[in-house]
């Protein structure tokens, strides 16, 4: 999944696709280089975000989806947690929700029932302006956990069905560094939730926090996080730097290929 942000403030690319012209470039590039969904953004959650209205988030985000799908042959993602935003952009050929809210802000819920589309719900500790301020648990897995099979249960009975649910622990929406890197650790825990793993691990403050480098020079660690993940469980990597993570990934597919291959063939011995 390619990250788009329509936005002057994202933590890393914020002002780079901000014209409507450089996000359709960019998100052309994207599927160039490897990319199976883009994921298009019009408001910042970096920690310490302004909240931006409706009617920009509109503004931002309905015309550059409406182009990419005319142009793309892949599915577009509206990281979004408004209901109007929602319907905007499925009607503007938006095929995947991504809510880092996970469907409860008021009638998110409704409107993505409502919509068919398939819905990714992510774990966040409070809200982006201050969800970094004092992040606490006492079982960071366990928490994340129970959370997302609550929201799980709770898209059941407004019928949307696991099958076209997707679920994200939310690296760094409200976690400190330790609950990050244990999270990554025991992401397989999470699997047995049915639900296929999403996961934004690209560029983040965690990177830095493990490498001393800036945003901008977080490709490296980007890519052994990118990787863990993958073993790990996850089924999707949402990311910023496509090629080379989609590099990356041929090289994890090719060894658990091989393990799968190699356990055949000695099941058979």
């Amino acid at each position: 999944m390619g990250v788009l942000n329509i936005t002057p403030d994202s933590f890393s690319d914020g002002g780079d696709f901000f014209a409507p012209d450089a996000a359709l470039r960019r998100g052309e590039q994207m599927v160039v280089e490897g990319a199976d969904i883009v994921d298009v953004g019009g408001e910042s959650t970096r920690p310490g975000s302004v909240a931006v209205d409706e009617a920009h988030e509109l503004e931002r985000v309905v015309p550059v989806i409406a182009a990419l799908a005319k142009r793309l042959p892949v599915p577009i993602s509206i990281d979004t947690s408004k209901p109007a935003v929602m319907r905007a952009a499925a009607d503007a050929g938006a095929t995947l929700i991504n809510d880092v809210r996970a469907l409860r802000a008021p009638g998110a819920l409704a409107m993505a029932a409502s919509l068919g589309l398939p819905v990714c719900l992510m774990h966040m500790q409070g809200e982006p302006r201050t969800m970094q301020a004092e992040p606490a648990y006492g079982d960071v897995v366990g928490e994340v956990r129970a959370f997302l099979a609550e929201r799980i249960a709770a898209c059941a009975a407004a019928g949307l069905g696991p099958e076209r649910l997707l679920i994200d622990p939310g690296f760094g929406f409200g976690k400190r560094l330790a609950h990050n890197l244990v999270l990554l650790a025991r992401l397989a825990d999470l699997a047995d939730l049915g639900s296929p793993l999403l996961v934004g691990l690209s560029r983040k403050s965690m990177l830095g926090a493990l490498t001393g480098r800036p945003v901008g020079e977080r490709l490296a660690a980007g890519l052994a996080a990118a990787v863990i993940a993958a073993c790990n469980g996850a089924r999707i990597l949402r990311v910023h730097d496509v090629a080379a993570t989609v590099d990356a990934l041929k090289v994890v597919d090719a060894v658990q290929a091989a393990q799968t291959g190699a356990a055949a063939a000695d099941s058979v011995a």
